[in-house]
């Protein structure tokens, strides 16, 4: 069974622009969507706010739909990562099953990966910001934009390193002094994996219902973001 994909829309200067939640390889609901929402690529743009792959039937179909796009808008989410993860660290997810071999195996696997490397970990376009998971609350956009370039920068650099690092719940809680790759590992989690927080931003990673202890929040719920 495929798993739904929603459509949120915003309105550019000179043309709309539909914001597509996780896709996860259902490449069949994504094409229902576009078909519903009329998509026009000639004056319509399409953002995908991460988690393009896995868990549904067409991943690849759905990359290399995406591929072809003109001008897409993109973050990174974790099962995005997790394809990555899985293409440079082929040996050590050797033995973990998984959805995603049929990316693996394409004869275009390499211009694929090469594709999500481009992309960032969060976007500032025109009026909004459009991350995968969250935002801490601690941090302004402005921050926040550049902890992502950051982390975009170090994935690029070394991937096998990056995905040697940034796996793991620790820490909790950001602190300036951290050293460089806990600093990475927190900022992919925020941005890739958070749910709830505390307003100084401590994630509650090991959650994954629908509520919390009091002290924690959906990310979203804190004060608003200073920009």
């Amino acid at each position: 069974m495929e798993v739904g994909v929603g459509v949120g829309v915003c309105y550019d200067f000179l043309m709309n622009t539909y914001i597509i939640g996780d896709v996860q390889g259902c490449f069949d609901s994504l094409q229902a969507l576009l078909r519903k929402i009329n998509f026009n690529e000639k004056k319509d743009r399409l953002a995908f706010v991460g988690d393009l792959v896995n868990r549904g039937p067409k991943s690849l179909e759905t990359l290399r739909f995406i591929v072809q796009l003109k001008n897409p808008l993109i973050v990174l989410g974790n099962h995005d990562l997790h394809l990555l993860a899985l293409y440079f660290l082929r040996d050590h997810f050797s033995l973990i099953p998984h959805t995603l071999q049929d990316v693996l195996n394409a004869p275009d696997c390499e211009a694929l990966i090469y594709f999500l490397l481009q992309q960032p970990f969060l976007i500032e376009h025109n009026n909004f910001v459009m991350v995968h998971a969250g935002i801490p609350p601690q941090w302004s956009v402005a921050t926040a934009l550049q902890h992502a370039m950051e982390a975009k920068k170090q994935l690029q650099k070394n991937p096998v390193e990056f995905f040697k690092h940034i796996y793991g719940n620790f820490p909790a809680i950001w602190h300036d002094d951290l050293p460089e790759w806990d600093k990475t590992r927190y900022i992919i989690n925020a941005f890739t994996r958070m749910r709830f927080c505390k307003q100084d931003g401590t994630l509650d990673l090991d959650n994954k219902t629908v509520t919390t202890d009091a002290q924690f929040r959906p990310w979203f719920e804190w004060t608003p973001y200073p920009t």
